[in-house]
């Protein structure tokens, strides 16, 4: 059994409470992704389930046993860091195999884990290398064969790809989704690289503050996120936001006036408890949802301040006439990216409403 239950995990540093109640279960062999802004506790989080921070309240439990005062080296994890910390006068082989030898673990038995977890990971034509004669990808497969040889029941990563340059990242997210699908063992990763998370994740952790915000699988909190903070952070290019008032509540639906856009209207249906009229709202909507001016309902001008032609995918980064920045993805029609201006339309049933405390409005 490699499942993880948190229940009431605290945080403290004197009067300092940086981890503030985190209740959540991982099912074993369960790829998770902590997922949040900087300072907002998931590496802090990852280090008390590996047992380098001490809880301060709560409970910590692995396979059903409760972890929270169990030494580091007896709890069942291995756990990757950002910086590779290779010794530089071994091999890849006496780096992968150091924490067995350390454990007392025969040498025959060592070299055989070393040589499986090698094959894993393509490093057996490097084991007799130094790490100055390794690339940075390399380095960090190594990192990553350090852990594998001690067959943990839980690998912990943290922001093992943040020194990697973009090139590589891309490779080494396809070897870690790889590397889980082969082993089948429970996986806890954290970065603050949300198309990491998507694109890793069976499930996603969001963290804000200490707090967790929002836990699910990736594409549900894509297209069902919780709040206004879960909708900007989750998707690449982030959510757009525009500041709308409550001009009218029907049967299942209210219309909102976009406070930036004179006059212009979009009706929203919305099936619970609708906001008050006058009521101050905010109007998401994803860079892919905008449609052609006339397209149905609100049309809205935007001046044009940058578009990024990347091939297949363009990006218009515009703003409404008070500043609110707005994101626009076009694919193949490219003759209006040249312009100055652009009108474009909200579709009622693609938008997002959130209410003055940032709560979803459904």
């Amino acid at each position: 059994m490699s499942s993880l239950k948190l229940t009431g995990v605290r945080k403290s540093y004197g009067n300092l409470e940086v981890i503030k109640g985190v209740d959540l279960e991982i099912k074993s062999k369960e790829f998770v992704v902590f997922v949040g802004p900087s300072g907002c506790g998931k590496s802090t989080l990852l280090r008390m389930i590996a047992g380098l921070e001490h809880i301060s309240a709560g409970d910590l439990e692995i396979g059903g046993q409760r972890m929270n005062e169990v030494d580091p080296s007896k709890r069942g994890i291995a756990m990757v860091f950002q910086s590779y910390a290779l010794y530089p006068h071994m091999t890849v082989r006496e780096n992968m195999g150091f924490a067995l030898r350390f454990a007392g673990v025969a040498k025959d038995q060592i070299a055989i884990q070393v040589q499986e977890a090698a094959r894993i990971l393509a490093l057996e034509p490097l084991l007799d290398r130094v790490p100055k004669e390794l690339s940075g990808g390399q380095r960090q497969r190594v990192a990553i064969g350090r852990a594998i040889v001690r067959n943990p029941q839980v690998f912990l990563f943290d922001e093992p790809l943040s020194n990697l340059d973009a090139e590589l990242r891309v490779h080494m997210r396809i070897e870690i989704a790889r590397l889980h699908k082969e082993l089948q063992t429970t996986i806890v990763y954290v970065t603050h690289d949300q198309v990491e998370a998507m694109t890793l994740a069976d499930t996603i952790v969001v963290l804000r503050d200490g707090r967790i915000e929002q836990v699910g699988r990736p594409l549900d909190l894509y297209d069902n996120p919780a709040n206004l903070f879960v909708a900007g952070f989750i998707g690449s290019p982030r959510m757009n936001f525009m500041a709308g008032r409550v001009t009218a509540s029907g049967q299942g639906s209210i219309t909102v006036e976009l406070t930036h856009q004179g006059k212009a209207q979009v009706t929203v249906p919305v099936a619970g408890t609708a906001p008050a009229i006058g009521d101050a709202v905010t109007v998401g909507l994803r860079a892919e949802h905008f449609g052609a001016a006339g397209a149905g309902g609100a049309d809205i001008h935007l001046d044009i301040d940058v578009a990024e032609h990347l091939g297949s995918t363009s990006y218009i980064y515009a703003n409404t006439k008070t500043g609110e920045q707005i994101i626009i993805e076009r694919e193949e029609s490219r003759n209006e990216l040249d312009r100055e201006s652009i009108t474009v339309s909200i579709d009622p049933d693609r938008a997002y409403l959130f209410d003055a405390q940032g709560l979803r409005i459904q």
